[in-house]
């Protein structure tokens, strides 16, 4: 089995806000693209147009209808991937040290040369976020796009991961966890951000911002005036309603 390192020197991770995350997808279709275009193999996408299209994805988006017992019903967009914990049970699974944590950074990675695809991990995590990939047969995940973060072949405004960079609404955020002064760690201080599931004793890094409360009649358009049936238009309306008779 893994060990875990027992200190990181950062904490990079994701926060979510899913006040403003609308469902887009753009995060997941970006992970897709980047990965399967660079980091150590592919991401398999097979029969994509068929009747049975298989293929790995390291990030999702679950939508739900979420009704308080105080306001209008909403629908929550929920983006899911892997969070880094710092408390992985992916990591002390691993029979062979494929799934490990980074000292350096925080970052769970899998060496796929040690992967045998025995899928104990995937049972380990209680958040669904590792996929075995149907082709590879090893085991893929998030990486928080690393060979995109340290790219020096890139400006530095891109040294973000894909999903951050793509998202339109500025609804994820990429930054160092353990430093209290980044603007990621304000940001969960200012909004209350939260772990996922903290009963599972993850500690997962990445924080979610919950959404903002909403008025009971928020969503609610005004009732108009009923009208007058036999009032007469005025303006534009009144004179197409005057030519239109005209020509019946």
């Amino acid at each position: 089995m893994t060990a875990l390192p027992k200190k990181t020197a950062q904490k990079l991770g994701l926060v979510i806000d899913l006040d403003t995350c609308v469902g887009c997808h753009a995060c997941v279709v970006s992970c897709k693209e980047w990965n399967t275009g660079g980091y150590p193999a592919p991401l398999s996408d097979e029969d994509a147009y068929g009747a049975e299209p298989v293929g790995a994805w390291l990030n999702r988006v679950h939508s739900f209808e979420v009704t308080a017992p105080d306001a209008a019903a909403r629908i929550v967009h929920f983006p899911k991937s892997c969070l880094h914990c710092d408390n992985a049970p992916c990591v002390t699974v691993c029979p062979t040290g494929s799934s490990y944590k980074r000292e350096e950074d925080g970052i769970v990675l899998v060496d796929e040369d040690l992967c045998i695809g025995c899928g104990l991990c995937a049972w380990a995590c209680p958040y669904g976020a590792r996929e075995m990939d149907p082709v590879d047969g090893v085991m893929k995940k998030c990486t928080l796009c690393v060979d995109r973060i340290y790219n020096d072949n890139l400006a530095e405004e891109d040294r973000e991961p894909a999903c951050v960079r793509a998202c339109p609404t500025r609804a994820r955020h990429f930054g160092d966890l353990n430093d209290p002064d980044s603007a990621v760690s304000k940001l969960v201080a200012d909004r209350g951000g939260y772990d996922l599931m903290p009963e599972q004793g993850t500690k997962p890094v990445n924080q979610y911002l919950p959404p903002r409360p909403r008025d009971a009649d928020s969503t609610r358009t005004p009732r108009l005036d009923p009208i007058d049936g036999d009032a007469t238009p005025d303006g534009i309306l009144g004179w197409l309603d005057r030519a239109l008779e005209r020509l019946g």
